[in-house]
């Protein structure tokens, strides 16, 4: 136990092998996994007094936010049990990313193991997803929902979510890995497929997240920018295409939100990002006024919305209010909010950093790998667009994966692995 002899065991099939595919099949297992792995990870750390790991700015920030969580549960939420249920063991979030630091250290062969399960995974949706979209039902027999393709993730229609927040960390596992030329032109046309794909899903959000992930990368990394490039032209030409010939995808992905916002001359009243998010975002913003400090508590929204002093517009009531800052500022107060808003800025001055360099052509700050690696965060942390729910343990499993690779990369005492 104490020289965790089986890590290579923990390293495949726990967080390769377990965490990426069952992600497609929704939140139980992969939540489960980053539980017992928390567990686990806690008595390694306390029998063997490795707490280097919990001694860096992010992770003590990270935790000191979960404790405030869970203080606001007790002392300021209506419900306290019910905002238990997201504060209480968020803190496994944060420990799991580092228990991918430990396996980093441990076994180098992880990142080709990660490379391979993740080719795998995006090929298959790839496949199944571009069958859904020509035949109207994928081969495990879920029918299309609309234009919405969501291939293995049936009635769940986040395929695109979980293509575009994973997609950073391919590429990132594809930089460091040796290559084969007929593995760069698979990896090219794979690339090209997954951004058509998460188009045709339908989720704007997703599609917006694939483009800034992808456009940061371009401009940030070094080796295999004009790959990315290429690739990148040639799927936004399909997307043109595919817009000309489906007046359905057409309206859904460019016409609605344009409307919506006022950017076209036939809008009658702008709103944000929708009707329906505009209702949710004004009812918060009120919730917020109301208890600017501390907010109403983790989980508090979907009940006090339905108060008729905080309820604006036509949807002003849902289980969150579809943006990670605005939920924040309703329920944890600006205390809150300031934890993610740091996390942001620290997106913000590293990427000035290496953009700082590249102009002057000084030593990069970054690798490319490391580059990827904070695109991911990059989407997280991004405030201006509509997400979900800040505490929902599958986006936040999607994003701890990142999350520990890029600590690992920034804090291990180890030799560098890329």
């Amino acid at each position: 136990m104490n020289n965790f002899k089986y890590s290579n065991f923990f390293s495949i099939n726990l967080i390769i092998v377990s965490i990426i595919p069952l992600l497609i099949l929704g939140p139980f297992f992969p939540d489960l996994i980053v539980s017992f792995s928390a567990i686990f990870f806690l008595y390694y750390v306390f029998k063997n007094k490795k707490f280097h790991f919990f001694k860096n700015k992010p992770l003590i920030i990270f935790f000191i936010f979960c404790i405030y969580c869970i203080l606001l549960s007790v002392f300021a939420a209506e419900n306290m049990m019910l905002s238990f249920e997201s504060s209480l063991f968020y803190f496994r979030i944060g420990i799991f990313s580092c228990f991918i630091w430990y396996l980093l250290d441990k076994d180098k062969n992880i990142l080709i193991y990660l490379y391979y399960v993740l080719v795998l995974c995006f090929s298959a949706l790839v496949i199944d997803g571009l069958f859904q979209y020509f035949t109207g039902v994928n081969l495990s027999g879920f029918k299309i929902s609309g234009i919405r393709v969501s291939s293995f993730f049936g009635d769940e229609l986040i395929m695109g979510s979980y293509l575009s927040r994973l997609f950073p960390l391919l590429f990132a596992m594809f930089l460091i890995k040796k290559k084969q030329k007929y593995e760069i032109y698979f990896i090219g046309a794979l690339f090209i497929l997954v951004d058509v794909l998460i188009f045709i899903s339908g989720e704007r959000t997703s599609f917006f997240f694939l483009n800034l992930s992808t456009i940061f990368i371009i401009i940030l990394i070094k080796k295999y920018q004009k790959f990315r490039l290429v690739t990148f032209i040639i799927a936004i030409g399909c997307v043109f295409i595919l817009t000309l010939n489906s007046s359905s995808l057409n309206q859904r992905m460019f016409k609605a939100p344009a409307e919506d916002m006022g950017l076209l001359k036939s809008s009658k009243e702008a709103v944000i990002f929708s009707k329906d998010h505009d209702s949710l975002f004004r009812t918060a913003y009120k919730m917020f006024k109301d208890k600017p400090l501390f907010g109403h508590g983790p989980k508090m929204f979907r009940i006090i919305c339905k108060d008729e002093k905080y309820a604006t517009g036509i949807q002003p009531c849902m289980t969150h209010p579809h943006n990670f800052y605005i939920q924040l500022l309703a329920e944890t107060g600006i205390i809150g909010f300031l934890f993610l808003f740091s996390a942001l800025l620290y997106v913000i001055f590293t990427t000035l950093k290496q953009l700082k360099s590249i102009i002057f052509r000084q030593k990069r700050p970054l690798t490319d790998y490391q580059v990827c690696l904070l695109a991911g965060i990059l989407i997280t942390v991004w405030p201006f667009s509509p997400n979900g729910n800040f505490f929902n343990n599958w986006l936040m499993i999607t994003y701890s994966l990142p999350i520990g690779f890029y600590l690992q990369s920034i804090f291990s005492k180890k030799k560098k692995i890329y």
